[in-house]
């Protein structure tokens, strides 16, 4: 007869396939949302600008700190790589549709926010580089937020640096994008304890001599 004391379940057990499911679904509705507030956001503040500004003027916000400043962008985020808008293009597009293939694996809400951030600035910025001046795939990006020393950006740009920041933070906190957090000594508890044997009794010593 058995009378092992049972090992409690571990708090960082993979939940079963109907809560699994739940979590998934509602992982995949925040990244959606974020991804459409993102995108609208960037869309209408652009919108925005070019209605109300001639390409070039500035508006004084909270000065010194914030100003309008109305540019158009070759490049990609913050004004980098003003020669190669193409490549930009199809980097947006292959990062955005990762994205769209990937959501269904995430069920972590942390994970669903960042990638969805990214997701919006993306289609933003891409939005931009397929239907405006000069030509389809190479327009020009619409950047208008100014700070004291600092590129000019959108807010597309601020989605897209925003995300990228909480996945790297979720990477060093150990929070996969399944939900799981990944303990450091995960494999050191999970090790057979020092002294026992393979059945969980502990080993007789050695007769001394």
């Amino acid at each position: 007869m058995d009378n092992s004391t049972p090992t409690p379940p571990s708090q960082d057990a993979a939940p079963p396939p109907a809560a699994r499911g739940r979590v998934a679904w509602r992982a995949i509705g925040v990244l959606a949302a974020l991804a459409v507030v993102a995108y609208l956001a960037d869309q209408l503040t652009k919108l925005w600008v070019t209605s109300t500004m001639t390409e070039g003027d500035r508006i004084a916000v909270i000065p010194p700190l914030v100003h309008w400043y109305y540019i158009r962008n070759s490049g990609a985020a913050f004004s980098i790589g003003e020669n190669v808008t193409w490549v930009f293009s199809i980097i947006m597009t292959v990062v955005a549709v990762a994205i769209i293939v990937y959501a269904r694996r995430v069920r972590s809400i942390g994970w669903a926010v960042a990638l969805g951030l990214v997701l919006g600035g993306a289609l933003g910025n891409l939005t931009d580089r397929l239907f405006r001046e000069p030509s389809f795939g190479m327009g020009h990006v619409v950047d208008f937020i100014q700070l004291p020393n600092f590129a000019i950006f959108n807010v597309a740009d601020s989605c897209v640096v925003s995300g990228v920041a909480l996945i790297c933070l979720l990477t060093l906190l150990g929070i996969g994008a399944d939900g799981t957090r990944h303990a450091k000594h995960e494999a050191r508890a999970d090790g057979p304890a020092a002294g026992t044997g393979s059945g969980g009794e502990e080993r007789p010593g050695t007769p001394g001599a």
